[in-house]
């Protein structure tokens, strides 16, 4: 049984973590929410209508990390840059869902589906990244492409939901897009959480464009395959683009194969994968779309793959549209399902 802090808790994700962590993942003595100072005196487990064991709201200042097993944060990276190791260093495993360590060669950076072996034992640091949410997804449809002919080059464009910008991103798109349908002229200003207006309006730049033109969310796109495929030479081009969807990262992947396949031995891959649904062409429709994935929870905790065609030119060319729900399978689940597996490998608890 544990006790697992989860810093960020009134924020979308932690919200996800507090609901997962009440389905039972994982073994739990007590959960410790933690949030801002103007948080402090919220009952969550009531507001959510949680049966867990929850102690009172404290800020990170107010956390005590003795007896705590594990501390989920998801709160960005400047909060985990500056409190997260403290927690580490007092022997709390941390499970970051920010950037501020993905890319630290001692962190493993880990998607329990993809590459469960580097956390056969605990890591040094104490310390265990989660990728970004749209990597996680991508990875998760890509391992088994590499398993059955070799990576040799992946180009992506990611959908993203408004739910990647949080509670505000989700409260942003709302307001804007009643905005619009009281009055079809209206444009909105620039600003707010996506930078753009995003009802009813598409933007493609996630994160600041660095010096070649790469977002932030592309640069990570780009890296974190990398890592956690073990394949630090594959090439990687990505284009993300934010959409007016509430739920749900969709993505477009092309891939370069080492080998020739058939779309029929791809999609037999990918069925075969455990936390894959494939939407073969003999199902109607013959693709995921984000409004079916969050409908339910048992979708909603898998990630979804369609479209699935081999280029009559090229029989080394696959694309493939996966759509996964970016809170869980992006973030909240992926970092439960860390925990899983550190319990499972006997290390935890």
């Amino acid at each position: 049984m544990l006790r697992i802090a989860v810093v960020g808790a009134t924020g979308a994700v932690g919200r996800e973590c507090l609901a997962l962590l009440d389905g039972g993942i994982v073994p739990v003595e007590q959960v410790v929410p933690v949030g801002s100072a103007r948080s402090l005196g919220r009952d969550l487990g009531r507001e959510l209508g949680l049966s867990l064991p929850m102690a009172e709201l404290v800020t990170l200042d107010g956390l005590d990390p003795r007896g705590l097993d594990v501390a989920v944060f998801s709160a960005g990276a400047e909060i985990s840059a500056r409190e997260a190791e403290r927690l580490a260093s007092a022997g709390v495993l941390v499970v970051d869902n920010s950037s501020a360590f993905r890319m630290r060669p001692a962190v493993p950076l880990v998607v329990p589906q993809v590459n469960p072996g580097v956390l056969d034992d605990r890591p040094e640091p104490n310390l265990v990244s989660n990728p970004n949410c749209s990597t996680i997804q991508l990875v998760r449809a890509l391992k088994p492409l590499h398993e059955l002919a070799g990576l040799e080059d992946v180009v992506v464009a990611t959908y993203q939901a408004a739910s990647g910008g949080g509670v505000r991103g989700l409260r942003e798109l709302a307001e804007g897009s009643r905005a619009v349908l009281d009055d079809p002229g209206a444009q909105g200003a620039p600003g707010g959480r996506f930078g753009q207006p995003l009802s009813f309006n598409l933007v493609p730049e996630i994160g600041l464009q660095d010096d070649t033109g790469r977002t932030h969310e592309e640069r990570k796109l780009v890296r974190e395959p990398r890592k956690i495929l073990g394949l630090p030479d594959l090439r990687v081009r990505a284009t993300a683009v934010r959409v007016p969807v509430f739920d749900c990262h969709s993505e477009a992947v092309h891939v370069r194969l080492r080998e020739p396949v058939t779309a029929e031995s791809v999609e037999a891959a990918l069925a075969a994968t455990p936390g894959l649904r494939v939407h073969g062409r003999s199902q109607s429709p013959s693709y995921p779309m984000p409004r079916t994935v969050f409908a339910r929870p048992e979708d909603r905790a898998l990630v979804h793959v369609g479209r699935i065609r081999v280029e009559p030119e090229d029989d080394r060319a696959a694309a493939l549209w996966v759509v996964a729900d970016n809170l869980w399978v992006g973030a909240a689940l992926n970092a439960l399902q860390i925990v899983e597996l550190a319990l499972k490998n006997g290390w935890l608890g």
